[in-house]
């Protein structure tokens, strides 16, 4: 089946960036002139994708407005600017129509699995990718989820997007995983752990970012969900651990020509928009020259 879905977990309280993050919600944070959502949303539009479903809680409201039409008040003011101001008019009317938007709301226990659990009657039996908003891989010429895309088209499989470890800190703050090669920058995983250590690490390849999933993962989060105790979180390394048990082949795809950017944490968040704002096309030229002369 073609992949046409993608789910967006939007529910996190954005807690390492506060207090910017009481109000508003880390994923609207801006890299220059754009929401870190919106340029996730972009790039899964340039795959291919036509419904995007983001998983929010009730602080999340400002997402929603965002990838909605601009208010009348917003289309008189730039209507009334003329023609200097027609183009910011009709890119606020495209962001509303790159996709099928649709919204749920979390319920259930705390962790990463939970958001899958809440859209399954969404997905339904269809391939789907499954991607955060606060951190991206920028690859070139093809982007990491075409990538993902391509990979799943050929072998009909679960993938893991993945980048190579650089630093120690990274082996505590993600999932490691470990396999036989299928063909260079591809695995097939016999082995996933999340947040191992570098000592306890079995590779340095770290699955981030964005996954593509095959819809029988639903059914291993259900027995997943069913074995953890109160107030036990639930993650989707749970229902991959259990797929892995059952022979499910999971491939690890590191992808090709791609950079990671964390933007949740104060430090990587300013390192993202420094990087960005130096690229781009407006203001890179005079930013460049600013931060020369500090």
């Amino acid at each position: 089946m073609k992949v046409r879905k993608a789910v967006i977990p939007a529910a996190g309280f954005g807690t390492r960036l506060l207090p910017q993050t009481k109000a508003m919600p880390k994923e609207m944070l801006p890299i220059v002139d754009k929401p870190i959502i919106q340029r996730v949303v972009e790039e899964l539009v340039e795959a291919g994708i036509k419904d995007i479903i983001i998983v929010t809680g009730y602080h999340k409201r400002s997402i929603e407005d965002h990838f909605d039409k601009p208010s009348n008040d917003l289309i008189k003011n730039l209507t009334d600017g003329g023609p200097a101001k027609q183009k910011m008019l009709d890119e606020l009317n495209s962001i509303s129509e790159m996709a099928n938007f649709i919204y749920v709301r979390q319920k259930g226990p705390y962790g990463n699995g939970t958001p899958l659990l809440n859209v399954r009657h969404i997905i339904g039996n269809e391939p789907f990718i499954y991607t955060w908003s606060d951190d991206f891989i920028e690859a070139s010429p093809v982007s990491r989820f075409r990538q993902l895309i391509n990979t799943y088209d050929e072998y009909q499989s679960s993938v893991l997007g993945c980048f190579r470890i650089n630093k120690d800190v990274d082996y505590d703050r993600c999932g490691v995983v470990a396999g036989g090669e299928l063909k260079k920058g591809l695995l097939i995983v016999d082995n996933i752990i999340e947040k191992p250590g570098k000592a306890k690490a079995p590779s340095d390849l770290a699955a981030v970012s964005g996954y593509l999933f095959t819809p029988d993962i639903f059914d291993y989060l259900d027995e997943a969900v069913s074995t953890i105790g109160e107030g036990q979180e639930l993650y989707y390394v749970d229902a991959l651990k259990l797929m892995l048990r059952d022979k499910k082949r999971i491939l690890a795809l590191e992808i090709e020509n791609g950079k990671y950017y964390d933007t949740g944490n104060k430090l990587e968040y300013l390192k993202t928009v420094v990087e960005f704002g130096l690229k781009h096309p407006e203001i890179g030229a005079d930013f460049q020259q600013f931060l020369s002369s500090l």
